[in-house]
């Protein structure tokens, strides 16, 4: 009989102690951190062009679009390769990542915070990936306002999702990172003028490009009619 190898002994993994200051997110962003959070972000775009065609296909006629928070623009890149005819606008708080945004040929890169930037004009779809996680929750009702004010039909949210605030540590940083149900939040804030035109779960396991996040996209109605209810992506109903 072989004998069985010795067990081992699990040992956990040392987590990097969590500082209890609260940093500006203007300045934490735009700072080292941020430089090294935009070094660290580096995926294959051309992975996300499924999803953002599932979007456009839910969002017909769209010829513009603004991402805050666009990072060094991953989603505007998918989002060209689909569609090269589409006017491309990304805001992006971080100095660096604003420069290498600013690479990309075919897009607007506007290097501020989304509580100081204001469009000339607005645009057929915003779009936000994995921003809202790191606003404040008190900034929470002004960024909401901005995002629905710059849009002239779809707002897309793709955020990770929680039934309830709560606050995660951050790479041992407190107060910035947080989840919650952001696209209810933002549906309760504006019902009366929305619907929920689709909604779905990006399993990383299934689609790499994304992070467990969870995806809403609402439209500007004209009128207050009630909206009826969206049907999720992958759903069987009619």
């Amino acid at each position: 009989m072989i004998p069985s190898p010795p067990a081992r002994r699990a040992t956990a993994r040392p987590q990097p102690a969590v500082s209890s200051s609260r940093p500006d997110p203007t300045a934490f962003w735009q700072g080292p951190f941020g430089d090294r959070y935009t070094e660290r972000n580096a995926v294959r775009w051309e992975e996300r062009v499924p999803f953002f065609r599932r979007v456009l296909e839910l969002a017909p006629g769209v010829e513009s679009v603004c991402e805050p928070g666009a990072n060094r623009g991953h989603d505007l890149q998918a989002l060209h390769a689909i569609d090269p005819r589409l006017r491309l606008t990304g805001v992006e708080v971080n100095h660096k990542a604003a420069r290498l945004l600013a690479e990309l040929p075919f897009v607007q890169a506007v290097p501020a915070a989304i509580q100081d930037y204001t469009p000339a004009g607005r645009f057929d779809l915003v779009v936000v990936c994995g921003v809202l996680i790191h606003i404040a929750p008190a900034d929470l009702p002004l960024v909401y306002q901005c995002l629905f004010d710059w849009s002239r039909r779809y707002v897309l949210l793709n955020e990770y999702f929680h039934p309830v605030p709560v606050e995660v540590p951050y790479r041992g940083h407190a107060g910035v990172l947080f989840k919650r149900d952001f696209g209810g939040e933002f549906w309760d804030r504006f019902a009366a003028r929305l619907r929920l035109a689709g909604y779905g779960f990006l399993w990383k396991r299934a689609e790499p490009a994304w992070d467990n996040t969870t995806w809403w996209l609402f439209e500007k109605l004209e009128t207050g009619e009630f909206p009826p209810p969206a049907t999720p992506i992958g759903s069987n109903k009619k």
